[in-house]
Order: structure tokens, then sequence, then C-alpha cells
């Protein structure tokens, strides 16, 4: 990146791709995703990568309360199987129930975090990025070595409100001109205690019952470990990626009728090996090559006094993959991309009766595009194959599916840089093993969830000449989706037991706006705004007979939004961060009885960077998280933590 580049973005702020940095071909991309990194995710204060995609527009974040909590993400309101996350560049996988815990992933290690509505327009990509209806990438730090310095250290402690303690290591090694090597272990420790405010009204305005009480049973153990070793040349990088992570955490379960905590427990063990090879041979060929092997263990325990019977469920998931992607530079203004790739997964379980399910699967994907300077367009096809072997009764049929996509961009103006954005895109997801085989509620008949989407929108950038306002953002986004053959449970004969159908339907428009400002009020200060608003209307039109028809399906706020703010003045920083969600409900059938009040939260985060002893350097950050103690609930009766605080000591030598 060149000098001047880089004075344009020294604010570090919310920047929208294809603007990162890298030390090869930056790859280029027909629409811009959302994206914070590096010092940005710093300001945030916050703790894992859940925390920090709350701030991208068109997202709900499901999130269940505690650091140990489950948190996963729904963008544009089409559900959280339709969310595709990837690590590295190669997809997290789920075949289980096809959500990955986003509390999982520290924020400590990232250089970015982008989301993508559709899918990523870079045309150089692996086939499974075309096969999500959104995807969110998570890329961890590349080594990078100033001057002759061939050793970087980072420790990083965090302490503060649930007894919480978090200590972790980033050790970065040049090996040679060409390699370097990086390990990263961190260790969470929480007891998850905190108080809550438990109320209920009655529909006449009286109150039921209005009491403080304390969160019990969230808290967690866990231990994350990574090593990368890295090899990069001009025209040939590769690297090779080995992850760790171990949880032992409480379930604190539902607040309802005087039951205050719960006494289930969840065990994770995962771990995964993945490589990436990139070579580009000319200006005519370049091809990319992915591997992974993933072992993911899970125990659910469930000895609590509320429940009927002793549960000890295990899963043990693997899974085998392997894509080539292919580019191939036909014009100087016409590419083509030849990409697929294949996955095995498997799944074990010690419940009675299980299936013991293997799916194979082969996605082929062709993508065509046409780039000029103030036009863009990219057409791919996606081809899916899916083969499924059980080792009880029967399984799912094979499914063959072809879905396509178009992106497009036009510049109408020269010497502007405005631009109208579109695309178009069908895509499914397909059921998972739990919709398929789980003991008496899977069903092998159920047919893959569609999506249709399409998006019109506008964005624009001013990078202005005055001394105090440096540059103006700006993006637009008008979009409509429908969901179809939406898989649901359904109560069969006997109401113990339920069954999974493909029955439901939904119709989804929105609207979305993001600006993005940075000031220099005085020499030396650097201050950035950032809005994020989002309508959206998604509504069940599965059957007018039904009571629910035209109803907003369930945790869709019709508004949110979300507002960042920092201020940079030479050793100091200070953050402000706004989340909004409106008015929504936790039910198909809207009423007042299923109707949440809309929440918010404000945090605040302060900073002090210390110079050391020769190359040493010290920083000291205190966060204030939910600063005006509101009690709220993103899930009913999964109370939120109220105020709390966080103390981060970090050295770098």
């Amino acid at each position: 990146m060149t000098s001047g580049v880089a004075a344009q973005y020294k604010t570090d702020s919310l920047q929208h791709l294809p603007e990162v940095v890298v030390t090869a071909d930056a790859p280029k991309e027909v629409i811009p995703g959302q994206k914070l990194s590096g010092k940005e995710l710093e300001k945030l204060g916050g703790f894992s990568v859940a925390d920090a995609i709350r701030y991208f527009s068109g997202v709900q974040v499901k999130d269940y309360g505690g650091i140990g909590g489950l948190k996963t993400v729904n963008i544009r309101s089409m559900g959280t199987n339709h969310t595709g996350v990837f690590y590295n560049g190669v997809q997290l996988e789920n075949a289980q129930n096809g959500q990955v815990d986003l509390g999982k992933f520290s924020l400590d290690n990232l250089e970015y975090v982008s989301l993508h509505n559709g899918h990523k327009s870079s045309i150089f990509q692996s086939a499974k990025d075309y096969g999500a209806a959104g995807t969110i990438y998570m890329q961890t730090k590349r080594p990078f070595f100033e001057g002759d310095k061939k050793t970087k250290i980072n420790v990083r402690v965090k302490g503060g409100s649930f007894m919480l303690f978090n200590p972790s290591l980033l050790w970065e090694q040049k090996l040679g001109k060409s390699y370097s090597f990086t390990l990263n272990n961190e260790f969470v420790s929480s007891d998850g205690k905190y108080p809550f405010r438990y109320k209920r009204v009655f529909k006449d305005g009286t109150v039921a019952y209005d009491t403080t009480a304390t969160r019990k049973n969230g808290d967690i153990t866990a231990v994350r470990t990574e090593a990368f070793l890295f090899k990069e040349r001009k025209d040939e990088r590769w690297n090779l990626h080995g992850y760790y992570y171990y949880s032992h955490r409480g379930l604190p379960g539902f607040v309802v009728k005087n039951v205050w905590g719960h006494g289930q427990r969840m065990y994770d063990e995962d771990y995964f090996i993945q490589g990436r090879y990139e070579k580009k041979f000319s200006n005519l060929y370049a091809t990319k090559l992915n591997a992974k092997y993933a072992n993911n263990y899970n125990r659910y325990v469930d000895g609590d006094w509320t429940s009927p019977t002793y549960v000890d469920n295990q899963y043990l998931q693997e899974s085998w993959y392997v894509s080539s992607a292919n580019k191939f530079r036909v014009l100087p203004y016409l590419q083509f991309n030849i990409a697929a790739d294949f996955t095995l997964n498997t799944m074990k379980s010690n419940i009675v009766d299980f299936s013991y399910p293997t799916r194979h699967s082969l996605l082929t994907a062709a993508a065509a595009e046409l780039s000029f300077d103030r036009f863009k367009l990219q057409a791919s096809g996606l081809g899916t194959f899916v083969n499924e072997k059980v080792k009880k009764n029967a399984p799912a049929p094979s499914k063959k599916i072809l879905t396509p996509a178009i992106v497009m961009s036009i510049k109408p103006f020269k010497k502007q840089d405005f631009n109208i954005l579109a695309f178009y895109k069908k895509i499914f997801r397909m059921p998972t093993f739990n919709d398929l085989y789980y003991t008496f509620i899977g069903t092998r008949a159920l047919k893959p969830e569609y999506v249709v989407q399409f998006n019109l929108g506008a964005n624009y950038r001013l990078n202005t000449k005055s001394s105090v306002i440096k540059y103006v953002y700006a993006q637009t986004d008008i979009y409509y989706n429908q969901v179809t053959d939406k898989i649901i449970a359904m109560p069969a004969n006997n109401p113990y037991f339920w069954t999974m159908v493909n029955l439901g339907k939904v119709d989804i428009r929105g609207l979305e706006i993001k600006t993005d400002v940075a000031f220099e009020p005085i020499k030396d200060m650097v201050s950035t705004v950032k809005l994020n608003y989002t309508y959206q209307e998604a509504i069940d039109v599965t059957s007018e007979k039904d009571k629910n028809y035209r109803h907003q399906i369930p945790y869709i706020p019709w508004h949110s939004g979300s507002a960042i703010a920092s201020i940079e003045y030479k050793s100091w920083g200070m953050n402000y961060s706004f989340i909004y969600a409106g008015k929504r409900y936790n039910a198909k059938f809207n009423s007042l009885d299923t109707q949440m009040q809309p929440w918010y939260t404000n945090d605040i985060s302060f900073r002090k960077d210390f110079p050391g002893r020769g190359k040493m350097k010290y920083r000291v950050a205190f966060d204030i998280n939910n600063l005006l103690d509101q009690h709220y609930e993103v899930v009913l009766s999964y109370p939120m933590p109220g105020r709390n605080y966080r103390l981060t000591l970090n050295m770098t030598l």
C-alpha cells in the first residue's frame, strides 16, 4: 500500500472492502462489505467476535447472556443457518445444527472481521464462498516486523466483573526471509454471576412481581491455542494453521416461575488443522488450494432438579475438506473462476437409536467477471451435490441443486466516488443432521430451505480538503428476501414429540443506512463517528388461514441501529458505542403477551499508551459496559448483565 493511501486511512476506522492490507494483490470486490479492523476492534472494548458483529447493519445477534452464553448471528432475518462463517478463509462446519457460536472466538488476535450480504463478490474464491445467503469472515493477524526485528511478543491480561480472569499471549517470530511463525494462547475464567431484575406486568398495567436476583450457573473455563506457519513471496504464499479450543461452562437456562438457576453443563473440545496455498503463475492464471480436518466434541449434561430425567448426551463431529479455485484472466477486463470443493461430514453420538449419518458434499462453482473503470459485473453459478448414508433407518434423499447469482456496480460520474450497487442471488441451506436424524424428531424427507435475495444500493465517499473533516462515507441499501420451504418444528400425534417439516414462507423487506465521518478538529487529535440504521419487516406469509399470517417473525425488531464515536489524542484514546433494538415479539403470534420492549446499551472505554525501555510498549484500557445499567433481555427469560467493568493491561516487546 502506498504512503498516500496509508495516510488516507490512518484513522483506522470502519472501512469498506476492498481496502485491506495484504502483501500480495488486493482482492477486488464488486460490492464492498462491512468491516471492522485494526485498532477499531480494540476500541470497541468487546470480548468476543459476537460483540463486534453487533455494530454491523442488518444483523441480529442472539445472546443468551454472560461471557459463556451462546451467541449466534442472523443476517437480514434469514435465520442463523443461512450465515456462513469463515475463519482464515475456510468455513467453520457444524453439520449437527448449522450454527456457529461466535462467543468462542476472541478479538485479541484478529486482523479484521467483515460481513457480506449475498456472498463476498471477489471472484477468486472457493466454491463454499458462494454457498450462503450471508457471510462473516474472521482473519487473524499476520506477523509484521519493522526493520531488523525478528521477534514480537504481546502479553495481555483482562480482569473485571463476574470474576473475569483472561490472560493471553501472542508470539510472532520471523524465520528467514520468507517464513514466519505465530503462537497465540488464551485462558478465560469467570463465575458468570451477575444481578438482574425480574419483572412482569399484567395487560392492565399492574405489576405482577418486581424483584432482583442473581444469575447463576453461568460460569466458564476455556482454553484456546492457535499456531500458524506462514511463507510469503512475491507470487506465492502458503500457511498452515492449527487450532484447539476447550471449554467447560454452565448453562444458566431461562428464568421463569421463580426458577432462578439451572444445573445443565456443557463441555466443548474442538480442534482443527487447515492449510492454504496460493500461487500466481502469470497474469493469465492463478490457483488457490485449501485443505482442512476438524474434530468437534460436545457433551451436554442435565442433572438439574427441574429436569424429569438425567441426561448425558455426547456428540462427535468430524469433517474433511479439500478445495481448489482457479482464476483465468482472458482479457484485461474479463476473468473467470472455476472452483470445486469436497466435504465429508460424519457424526457419532451415545443417543439411543442414533442414525450415525455421513454426508458427502461436492460443490462446483463457475464465475465470470467484467471489470471496467466505471462498470463491474459478476455472474456465478453454484452446483451442489449431496449424498448421505446412515447406519440405522433410511438416509435422506440425494440432492442436486444449481443456484445462480448476479452482482453489479456502476459508477455514473467519472470524477465522483459515487457507485450504484445491485445483486440478485438464489441460495439454500441444507437440513442439518438434527433436522433429519434427531431421534423421534428428524424427518428424512425434508427439502432444502431456499432464499431469493434482491438488493439495490448506492454508496458515496468524499475525501475533503478541509483541515477538520477528512472524509465522509455514506451507503444506503434497500432489499427484499423471500424464504420458502422454511424448516420448522411441528407437534406430532404425541404432544411430547415434535417433527421437522417444510411449512414456512417468510417475506423480508429492509432498509439499511450507514455513515462514516472522520475529523481532525485540532492537531494530533483524530475523531471518527459511525452510524448504522436498519429497518426490517420480516413477516410470516405461510398461509392466510394461520392466526399469525403477516405477523413479524420472532425476535426481529422493525428498527435497530448503532453508533460508534472515538477520539484519539496523542497517547490517549476514548471510545463510546451505542446499540439499539426496537420493539419485537418472542413468538410467531404478535400480541401484547408476546411483545418485548426495546432495549439499548451504552458502552465507553478509555485507553492510555506508555513507552517502556527500548522497544517495549504498554497500554492500559478501562471499559464500562452497559453504562446506564439497563436491565434487558435479548432472548425471552434470559436476562443480560447490567453495568459491568473490565480492566486490560497490555505489554508489547
